[in-house]
């Protein structure tokens, strides 16, 4: 093995299982390797060393998307996935902001992209042309090399790339393997976009880390989620609360018969976890009732991985996302650097191995973005009884009114209560006297 990267050489210690499920199709952590190593070769075109170039690829969520990740890793090179559903555009932002050099796509999505690689004169490759490479020898790799980029939401401002090293996300696993509890046993359903932190780290990066198998489904659809949560097969699901939403409506319109067999295979699952957005309370209590099952939730983002999180033993506290992460430290201070009590809103920040070095061609953001050394997340919080609860973004959610600070996720919670409200958001629109003033949106049964 060419590499000093751990995630790989634990593959090697799996090579006979299996590691992807996808399209019908199941493949090793032994093919796995072969067919990245291919992809390396074909990056590399007779090249040592890629040494740091960025590759952008834009490939569906399944076993070609693995071993195209693994691929420009293993050749040098840095990671930057694409958004399947992001307008022309956007990736036109991606391609151009990371200097790219060379584009990756399916087969099927060559048209999508190949208006990037002419006017920006790339080389274009195909999943598929690049697994037929017969492998070559591969460079050396060192954990403190950049592995990836990922774009934040870009709510503020135009998106940032994230840039991360292979030991930030070896950070990043293991400290989410020691606290989930990740064994090789584990078998985990895949339902999330593949240019996020969730769907690569917490979920596909966490099964291989483990020996686990990351099955994945064609696209969303909650019936065929249903069936396999339902098959006694699944050991694990990640999801955001959209999709638990979405979940328990399919439950609802499902005949008793089918919701007896939903709600039973469900059960079986030793974890389920709702990320990346806040949970509405009335949605954890709703899917406790139907699948027997207390979502974990917790708090992370793509600068830290995952920063806090409730226990996979003990209590899970309904609308709090937990108590730091394995190797992560977070304190909550105020403009001056002094800490703050528990119960004063407080933006949070974070600092250890999993963070972040820098985003990409930002040095002036970077350094705005730390604080001796802690890198600022933006969310504000309280702790309660030592465990954290979010109250939201200090730029987006906090509403400044009449001098107070308000938490439009704690007033929407609150909203959700109401039997005759579905949906609801809650926002500060400008007022003369009162600084802002809260208005909500409704969406009413």
């Amino acid at each position: 093995m060419s590499s000093r990267l751990s995630l790989f050489d634990r593959a090697c210690q799996f090579a006979d299982r299996t590691a992807i499920k996808s399209g019908g199709d199941s493949a090793s952590y032994g093919q796995l390797l072969e067919d990245s190593a291919s992809v390396a070769t074909g990056l590399l075109d007779g090249a040592a060393d890629l040494e740091g170039a960025r590759v952008c690829f834009l490939v569906p969520p399944g076993y070609d998307y693995v071993a195209v990740q693994w691929g420009i890793w293993r050749a040098g090179g840095i990671a930057v996935p694409l958004g399947m559903m992001h307008p022309l555009p956007e990736l036109e932002y991606v391609v151009e902001d990371t200097g790219a050099m060379a584009i990756v796509a399916d087969a099927g999505l060559l048209d999508k992209v190949r208006p990037l690689a002419e006017s920006h004169d790339l080389p274009l490759f195909t999943s598929r042309e690049l697994i037929s490479h017969e492998p070559v020898k591969l460079p050396v790799l060192e954990p403190d090399r950049h592995a990836m980029i990922l774009y934040t939401s870009g709510t503020t401002s135009k998106p940032k790339g994230v840039v991360t090293s292979h030991a930030m996300i070896q950070a990043q696993i293991t400290s989410l393997v020691e606290a989930w509890g990740w064994t090789a046993d584990d078998r985990i359903l895949h339902v999330l976009p593949l240019h996020h932190i969730h769907g690569i780290i917490n979920v596909l990066s966490c099964a291989l880390w483990s020996g686990a198998c990351c099955e994945f489904l064609p696209k969303f659809d909650a019936a065929a989620v249903w069936e396999r949560l339902a098959s006694g097969q699944l050991s694990l699901f990640m999801a955001v609360p959209t999709i638990y939403a979405r979940l328990i409506t399919a439950w609802e319109k499902a005949t008793e018969s089918e919701q007896q067999y939903y709600s039973a295979g469900c059960q079986q699952l030793r974890l389920m976890v709702s990320g990346s957005a806040a949970l509405p309370v009335s949605t954890l209590e709703r899917w406790r009732s139907i699948s027997g099952q207390t979502l974990l939730e917790r708090y992370g983002m793509t600068e830290i991985g995952m920063g806090l999180s409730n226990p996979l033993e003990g209590e899970r506290v309904p609308g709090h996302v937990g108590k730091p992460l394995p190797g992560v430290k977070i304190r909550r201070v105020n403009d001056q650097g002094e800490p703050v009590a528990d119960d004063v809103p407080c933006e949070i920040q974070v600092r250890g191995p999993s963070v972040f070095e820098h985003y990409w061609n930002r040095p002036e953001v970077t350094e705005q973005a730390f604080m001796d050394g802690w890198f600022r997340t933006g969310d504000v919080t309280v702790v309660e009884d030592g465990v954290y609860r979010i109250l939201g973004r200090s730029s987006v959610d906090i509403i400044k009114t009449g001098g107070e600070k308000v938490s439009a996720l704690e007033i929407e919670e609150v909203l959700r209560t109401h039997p005759a409200i579905a949906q609801c958001a809650v926002v500060g629109v400008e007022d003369d006297e009162w600084g802002e003033r809260v208005a909500a949106c409704l969406v009413v049964d």
